[in-house]
């Protein structure tokens, strides 16, 4: 079926399945890559980029900034600028993609001049103020267009000066992210202590490991302390990216709720993807997952009942994936730490509650918990808030219950253009 023009698709219920699928590279370590690659002395090869959305605005964007990055049989090519970034000529537009926007307000301090970052208007309703708080302890100057703690940001760019940065009680991991893979370029010596609550830490150790990859060892005793040493530089490489463990969520959550069998390829076991720890969930809920070289295998059965509390704080945009799966369980779950959620794609809480009221499913949002009552959901036309996340999970819900309808199909492009083609392989195949 083409879907280029559909703007509401039904979803069949499915008897027995068992199916093996395969998901595109992960979407975190893809944006890394691009970053250490573009910055990098020499070529990479990257293999397995996702290609979506979000890394279309960010190549263009890195593309602008003086990164030659092409495509060649299915790989991307990156001839990196040794850290020598042009200045754009225009504004770097992001669309939506948050981690770029984030990322590029450090990597763009190492150009000279004025560079403008911007996006569509949730982006600039997604706060940066922290971010330029501590880029402005590194001597950055810079301006807000609009509205004051918001892109579009103007970043009169002159190099990192370095320095000790203290971060506490952040909303977003991607802050802390963005300084570490700029401050190999900095002037002097950046060190970055976390202090208090940090949301997301396993996309910190993720950041990590491709600075490692791309030659650039992040010095820590084991603390909460990060030093990196100024003078450093990303040397390119060969990189294979690893499958996605958030676009896998939701063929794992197919196996559960069906309670079929459903094998994900292309996954590592070792990944440090935080995202995976769903399936611990999942298997406390009666699931059962087994492991392979490069695959992840889920087997749903009957769910556990009671009431669950769980500390979504490391792996957020699993809380749609498991607040759907949550609406079939008999019991209250309570997902905890997720009030960083209200500023992504969408309000993803407000989201949640809303599509979930539909289904017959009573959810309730407080200032940093969403509470879900399992019951007996029902068919509804879900709407996505153009929201990739929401789309898919509840998407997955189809798969048992008839009259299921999905709103603005095509929002998944944002991570997973061909999520409809891959979920059709289990054979619930959306019908517009």
């Amino acid at each position: 079926m083409d879907m280029k023009y559909s703007q509401v698709i039904h979803i069949d219920p499915v008897r027995n399945l068992a199916a093996h699928v395969t998901v595109p590279g992960s979407k975190s370590y893809s944006q890394r890559a691009l970053v250490a690659a573009s910055l990098a002395h020499g070529q990479s090869i990257l293999r397995n980029v996702l290609l979506s959305e979000d890394t279309a605005w960010f190549i263009e964007a890195l593309q602008a900034l003086g990164a030659n990055i092409t495509a060649d049989v299915g790989n991307i090519v990156v001839e990196g600028v040794n850290g020598k970034l042009l200045t754009p000529q225009k504004p770097l537009y992001l669309g939506n993609n948050g981690t770029a926007m984030r990322f590029l307000a450090s990597i763009a301090c190492l150009s000279r001049g004025s560079v403008v970052l911007t996006g569509e208007d949730r982006l600039c309703e997604r706060p940066i103020q922290p971010l330029m708080d501590y880029l402005g302890q590194l001597g950055v100057r810079y301006r807000y267009i609009s509205k004051n703690g918001f892109p579009p940001v103007e970043i009169q760019a002159d190099g990192l000066r370095g320095g000790d940065l203290k971060i506490k009680n952040t909303e977003s991991s991607q802050y802390i992210s963005s300084l570490l893979l700029a401050a190999p370029y900095a002037h002097a010596p950046v060190s970055i202590t976390l202090e208090g609550g940090i949301v997301s830490r396993p996309y910190i150790e993720m950041t990590i490991q491709v600075m490692a990859d791309f030659s650039v060892a992040v010095e820590t005793d084991g603390s909460e302390c990060y030093k990196i040493p100024c003078n450093l530089t990303y040397e390119g490489r060969d990189y294979a990216i690893e499958g996605d463990a958030s676009s896998a969520s939701y063929f794992f959550m197919a196996a559960m709720l069906s309670k079929g069998v459903v094998r994900v390829n292309n996954m590592n076991p070792q990944s440090r993807q935080g995202d995976l720890k769903l399936l611990d969930l999942f298997t406390a809920w009666g699931g059962e997952v087994l492991w392979g070289d490069n695959w992840i295998e889920v087997r749903g059965h009957d769910m556990i009942t009671g009431d669950w509390i769980i500390d979504m704080g490391d792996m957020p945009d699993m809380v749609p994936t498991a607040a759907v799966l949550a609406a079939f369980r008999h019991g209250v779950t309570e997902f905890s730490r997720v009030a960083h959620l209200r500023i992504k794609e969408s309000n993803r809480l407000a989201a949640l509650v809303a599509e979930l009221g539909k289904m017959g499913i009573a959810a309730r949002e407080e200032e940093d918990r969403l509470i879900v009552t399992g019951g007996q959901p029902r068919g509804a036309a879900i709407q996505t808030y153009n929201d990739h996340r929401i789309a898919m999970s509840f998407a997955v819900a189809g798969l048992v219950v008839p009259g299921m309808t999905i709103e603005n199909p095509r929002c998944v492009d944002k991570s997973f253009p061909s999520f409809w083609e891959v979920f059709g392989q289990l054979g619930g195949q959306p019908d517009d």
